[in-house]
């Protein structure tokens, strides 16, 4: 049997040539793989862009006790592709009972509430997200557009999937600011110590 710890890089980046071509999240997803690579992890890796098969999605989301989504917010949310990525292979692990068994809720017991119906207890999810809006945007009730929410208020479209599969949500990694003034480099540097802080490895 083997015994080696997986982890499951997903990359969602859709590229727009001379605009956003994906260097950057190709960037976090490499520092990535090479952290989990350096602590004896196999890493499966899927580029959506790239195409994949539903069904062999849900069997590296079966196989890996973390997944980590890498992601541009292109207008407040993951590209378009992620969503259609999410549904098709959501769906496969909800037809085949692997994701999930229903809701959580049931005639019998009223008090089992909805999203209780998970099956992937035991694994970790996390974003790492690349932004143009500012940190100093977030977090702040003075702020127009966010209104004091937090990126993982933002997010929950994303983690939300996750977490009602069963799965534990850990703390995103963002870059902000990224074409005006943001901390590329800093940002880089520091994300393999954010991987060993949330997952404990």
């Amino acid at each position: 049997m083997n015994s080696t710890k997986k982890v499951l890089l997903i990359n969602t980046h859709l590229n727009y040539p001379n605009w956003s071509e994906g260097l950057l999240n190709d960037a976090f997803n490499q520092k990535a793989k090479a952290f989990f690579l350096k602590k004896g992890f196999e890493v499966l890796e899927t580029k959506v862009e790239d195409g994949y098969t539903a069904d062999e999605e849900v069997e590296k989301h079966i196989e890996a006790e973390i997944i980590i989504l890498q992601t541009p917010i292109n207008w407040f949310g993951a590209p378009w592709i992620y969503k259609k990525y999410v549904d098709e292979v959501f769906n496969s692990g909800l037809q085949s009972a692997k994701f999930l068994s229903g809701d959580g809720r049931t005639r019998e017991d009223v008090t089992r509430q909805y999203g209780t119906g998970g099956k992937m207890q035991g694994k970790k999810f996390m974003v790492c997200a690349t932004w143009n809006a500012p940190k100093a945007s977030f977090d702040d009730s003075n702020q127009v557009l966010f209104e004091g929410r937090g990126t993982a208020d933002v997010l929950i479209q994303i983690t939300s999937n996750y977490r009602f599969c069963g799965a534990e949500i850990v703390a995103d990694y963002n870059c902000f600011d990224i074409f005006k003034d943001g901390d590329i480099a800093g940002d880089l540097e520091n994300y393999p110590k954010h991987l060993e802080e949330v997952f404990g490895v």
